[in-house]
């Protein structure tokens, strides 16, 4: 437990941070970026139907032994926090952005980077925007954010900062990661499929519109241009 007492929020964000340039940009080899992670189910349908599988796919490949053994570029984070707590923030900010990519969003946008964190607190999220003074509905959106200012959009991905801290400090590491030994200094491991599966849920439903809205929407446009 040492290692937490060292964990602060500071420390997290700079791995959030760190986590969402390797996602949206690239640089470590081997793996894909968000985007590429998105096209590799392009044949799918539908939005809807391409992140739910993609979802599928997270969960049972992180399932697997030995995963994560290719996130060497992990021990470059210049920042001192558990490389396990950093491989489940960098596996799931990935899959959470590509799910966004799939919504047509642009995750090079500093309001989809904060809805891309926001998703990680899972049912937490409209309370760290109602700590901030934005109310939201059941279901938040990038609509929801659109037109706040750039103070504000650091003092959500601060209020997400401190609830992680709170979480791992109070789940500690195991239940975020089966953690292996480490391997010739190669993390090996299994990520925690149920957080991952509720996470990839909350990406779904904020970043992509159900076929009902999709259809409310068309109808109201066809309303619009009657007028």
């Amino acid at each position: 437990m040492a290692t937490f007492k060292k964990l602060t929020e500071g420390k997290v964000m700079k791995a959030l941070d760190w986590a969402y340039e390797k996602s949206v940009y690239g640089g470590i080899p081997g793996l894909s970026t968000a985007e590429e992670l998105a096209n590799d189910f392009a044949h799918i349908k539908n939005s809807t139907n391409r992140a739910n599988s993609l979802i599928r796919w997270q969960n049972a490949k992180g399932a697997t032994s030995g995963f994560v053994t290719g996130l060497g570029g992990i021990f470059t984070l210049p920042v001192s926090i558990p490389a396990n707590i950093t491989t489940v923030l960098y596996i799931q900010v990935r899959m959470i952005a590509a799910i966004a990519h799939i919504g047509g969003h642009d995750i090079k946008s500093d309001r989809v980077k904060t809805l891309v964190y926001i998703c990680l607190v899972g049912s937490a999220a409209t309370d760290v925007l109602k700590d901030v003074g934005i109310a939201v509905g059941r279901k938040f959106t990038e609509k929801a954010i659109e037109n706040i200012s750039r103070d504000t959009i650091v003092k959500i991905n601060q209020r997400v900062g401190f609830r992680l801290l709170t979480k791992f400090g109070e789940k500690g590491v195991v239940n975020l990661v089966k953690f292996l030994p480490l391997v010739g200094g190669v993390i090996g491991g299994t990520i925690d499929a149920v957080a991952t599966n509720t996470i990839g849920n909350v990406a779904r439903n904020t970043f992509i519109k159900s076929r009902k809205s999709r259809k409310a929407t068309k109808a109201t446009k066809r309303r619009a241009k009657a007028i």
